[in-house]
C-alpha cells in the first residue's frame, strides 16, 4: 500500500464519493463486502449503467454488502452508514444541506447518470471534508469531477491503471490534475478501513 500521509489519514472527512464505469462494477462489490456495518461516513457513487434497466443493479451490489446500498429519492438527506447509488438515467447532484437533488438534464459525456456532476457537486459541498475515488471505465467522464474535489482541498484516489479493466478513465483524471494516490483496489479498501478506524477513536 502506498504511504500515506498522517494529515491525509486525520482529517475530518465527512463522505466518500465514487466514480466508476466499465470494469468498476466488480471493485465496488469487492470493497462493500469488506466495509463495516457501522461505516462511518456515507458513501456515495455514481457508476455508469443502462439507462433503462432499473433493476438488478442495486440488488447484486447488495448481496454480499454489510451496508445498506440504496437508490436516494430526490431531496433525501445522506447519513453515515449507507451507500447510495445514482439512479438509471438521472444526474445525482449532492446539495448544500447534505441531500440529493436528482434531475434529468442532457446527458453528460454521453452519460446520465454523469460522474462528473456527482462529483463536481460533492466537492463544492464538502470541499477538504470530502474523498474522491474514481475507478475503471471506458470515457473520460469524472477527470473533471476530480479536478474539482482536488481544488477544493478533498482528498483523491484513482484505481491504478496496471490494474483497470478500462485505463481511459483514470488516465483522464491523472493527465488533468495531481492525484493525491494511485492505489490498486485492495489498497483503496484497506485505506478506507483506516479512515473509519480513526474515525471510531481506534488506534491504526
Amino acid at each position: 500500500m502506498p504511504s500515506i500521509q498522517e494529515k491525509d489519514l486525520l482529517r475530518p472527512y465527512k463522505a466518500i464519493v465514487i466514480g466508476g464505469s466499465a470494469g468498476s462494477f466488480q471493485v465496488m462489490n469487492k470493497m462493500l463486502t469488506q466495509l463495516p456495518a457501522d461505516y462511518p461516513l456515507p458513501i456515495i457513487a455514481c457508476m455508469h449503467r443502462l439507462k433503462h434497466i432499473r433493476n438488478g443493479f442495486v440488488e447484486a451490489l447488495s448481496i454480499k454488502s454489510k451496508l445498506p446500498v440504496i437508490e436516494p429519492d430526490d431531496k433525501e438527506t445522506l447519513r453515515k452508514s449507507k451507500v447510495y447509488i445514482a439512479p438509471a438515467n438521472y444526474h445525482m447532484h449532492i446539495e448544500l444541506g447534505n441531500s440529493v437533488a436528482l434531475s434529468t438534464e442532457e446527458m453528460i459525456n454521453n452519460s446520465r447518470p454523469a460522474i462528473d456532476i456527482t462529483l463536481a457537486t460533492a466537492a463544492y459541498n464538502y470541499k477538504d471534508k470530502l474523498i474522491g475515488i474514481l475507478l475503471s471505465g471506458a470515457n473520460k467522464d469524472g477527470a473533471l469531477g476530480m479536478k474539482q474535489i482536488a481544488d477544493k482541498g478533498g482528498l483523491t484516489i484513482v484505481q491504478d491503471p496496471k490494474e483497470c479493466t478500462i485505463t481511459t478513465m483514470p488516465e483522464a483524471a491523472l493527465a488533468i490534475t495531481r492525484i493525491d494516490y494511485v492505489m490498486r483496489s485492495d489498497e483503496i479498501t484497506r485505506f478506507l478501513l483506516r479512515i473509519a478506524e480513526i474515525n471510531k477513536g481506534n488506534v491504526v
